[in-house]
């Protein structure tokens, strides 16, 4: 490698380093399938460290890398559509898993099973959102993007990021019948 070259990799690998794993979160809870995130934040990261170079920072490197991400998960979804054989749902995370993944502060066994409980229904609810709600309620809720982050890492305008989240969440309320 040229020594010009080497601050730009040096540069690259302390990005990916730090935006992997949120990378990585986002596809792993708009998928579910851990197998199926790791190949797609691999693939996003290749697809980043080939047009580094042309990284213009007229975003922040999250928002560009999610964008790449969220980018890959469309194609993922387009690809099941058409091809329904290759689905991957004996790699699929279990929906009851979900509830370990985030903390409980039930005291007690039964408000654990609870929150557990309460956790799946709101992934179920999730799944039936069409594909850009679910894109920016995640982006929302498990990243904790703002909605001009959510505008810029989707190609839409705050205004409309603004309108999916309102009628993403509605949807979740309405399938949790009003909780």
């Amino acid at each position: 490698m040229a020594t010009n070259d080497a601050p730009e990799q040096a540069g690259f690998d302390a990005v990916a380093r730090e935006y992997r794993p949120q990378i990585y979160r986002f596809l792993l809870s708009s998928l579910r399938d851990p197998e199926l995130a790791e190949t797609l934040t691999q693939e996003c990261l290749l697809k980043a460290h080939r047009n580094w170079a042309g990284f213009r920072g007229d975003s922040q490197v999250l928002t560009w890398l999610l964008r790449i991400a969220i980018n890959l998960q469309k194609d993922q979804w387009r690809n099941r559509r058409l091809q329904f054989w290759r689905q991957t749902t004996t790699h699929a995370v279990d929906v009851s898993e979900a509830g370990n993944w985030l903390a409980s502060n039930a005291s007690s066994p039964e408000q654990q099973v609870a929150a557990r409980e309460q956790v799946k229904l709101v992934w179920r609810a999730v799944d039936k959102l069409s594909g850009r709600q679910r894109t920016v309620f995640l982006l929302r809720h498990v990243e904790e993007m703002e909605i001009a982050e959510i505008a810029g890492a989707t190609g839409l305008s705050e205004g409309t990021v603004k309108a999916h989240l309102s009628r993403a969440m509605g949807r979740v309320r309405a399938e949790l019948g009003g909780r």
